[in-house]
């Protein structure tokens, strides 16, 4: 079982605390208000209120111990800056830092991050994919290159495999899975033949994507 410290408990801390907790894993979670901590605290093995830019209270923790620590501060640019090198230098493992702009993202990379996270951005990128287009249905973007796709199949693929397709090489994309009245099935045969009322789950990037729905 992981175990995550997540720092910050605005509404993307809450909202990260509950998804984790639905995986069965260890969280502490803390914050300077005692009332951000309450509604999460049936999800947490742990909720300290703590001013988390004292390197002692950070040194408490053990954050060394824990799979991930999340700093959650978005808005408070120079706290999460501060919080994030203080977790690297007490030997974090993994720090994912979240960010409002660019130019918050690029300090926090160089105070230590390993990931950053902008969690609006990755939302009004899904939407706005997912509103623009008639076949595509969902978006998960993975890197700045990469997302994985919920995508209608084509009239011209339909009745047809994916080794006849060559549909990795044709289209420079990977289906992952299928899904069907809510059932993901995945580890395709390559003999696996395209039906109208199947989603495809594709593995690619933008670029591509777009080249094959337009």
């Amino acid at each position: 079982m992981k175990s995550f410290l997540i720092i910050g408990l605005g509404s993307f801390g809450h909202h990260l605390c509950h998804a984790l907790a639905q995986q069965r894993c260890e969280i502490m979670a803390v914050d300077k208000s005692g009332e951000a901590l309450e509604d999460v605290l049936p999800y947490v093995v742990s909720a300290k209120v703590g001013d988390c830019t004292n390197v002692d209270v950070l040194r408490s923790f053990s954050v060394d111990n824990f799979d991930v620590c999340f700093v959650c501060l978005g808005s408070n640019v120079l706290s999460s800056l501060q919080i994030t090198s203080l977790l690297k230098e007490l030997g974090a493992k993994r720090v994912f830092s979240k960010a409002d702009d660019d130019t918050h993202a690029k300090f926090l990379l160089r105070n230590g991050a390993d990931e950053i996270i902008y969690p609006e951005r990755e939302i009004a990128t899904s939407i706005a994919v997912s509103a623009s287009s008639d076949n595509i249905f969902d978006c998960i973007r993975l890197n700045a290159d990469y997302s994985i796709y919920e995508l209608q199949p084509l009239k011209r693929w339909l009745g047809k495999s994916l080794k006849e397709l060559n549909f990795r090489v044709k289209y420079n994309m990977t289906v992952i899975a299928v899904i069907k009245d809510g059932v993901i099935r995945p580890n395709l045969h390559p003999d696996y033949m395209f039906r109208e009322e199947e989603h495809l789950l594709v593995l690619g990037r933008s670029e591509d994507i777009q080249k094959v729905i337009r």
